[in-house]
């Protein structure tokens, strides 16, 4: 099966919605420091590009997490694969994530952080499919609501491809 990918949200549209977020963030917590974790491998373009645009203290980590395998539906099972290397107690979290569909892996990821007595945890996704919603999460940042497709670039993946497009575009199979 061949695909094509055609493009719905350009590199400028990303870089301005990014600045804004960025600049919000920074005035929710001016006085204090936020803990960014990164969840791997989809957000970490995403995740960077926000820190550079957060003005008060940052802390990055990364944390690795699958719901999805090598297709394109969520299988509503989520596994960590790679925990974070610094603790959260006490601290501003905000969980950065590439895209939110079902809501399984921010509501699992806020419940693990919540039990790890974080200071507060909040939510930040580039993109939201609130179509797709099989668990109500709060979403405090969020980037593009987006319709149901499936989309890649930007960090997003088919099976691995495409997370360097510059880009998000539509993945469409022949």
């Amino acid at each position: 099966m061949a695909e094509t990918v055609k493009e719905m949200l350009s590199e400028e549209e990303l870089a301005n919605r990014i600045k804004e977020l960025g600049e919000q963030i920074s005035k929710d917590y001016e006085g204090e420091e936020v803990f960014l974790v990164c969840i791997l491998k989809g957000a970490a373009f995403f995740a960077c590009e926000l820190a550079k645009r957060i003005s008060v203290p940052v802390t990055i980590d990364f944390m690795a997490t699958s719901s999805y395998g090598s297709g394109t539906v969520s299988t509503g099972e989520v596994q960590i694969k790679k925990d974070l290397d610094l603790g959260v107690e006490g601290k501003n979290v905000i969980i950065v994530e590439d895209i939110i569909d079902s809501g399984n892996t921010l509501n699992y990821l806020s419940n693990i952080f919540k039990d790890r007595k974080a200071k507060s945890v909040k939510m930040c996704a580039m993109l939201d499919k609130p179509e797709r919603r099989e668990v109500d999460v709060p979403m405090d940042y969020i980037g593009f609501t987006i319709p149901d497709a499936f989309v890649v670039g930007y960090g997003l993946d088919y099976d691995q491809k495409y997370r360097n497009l510059p880009y998000i575009g539509v993945v469409e199979f022949d």
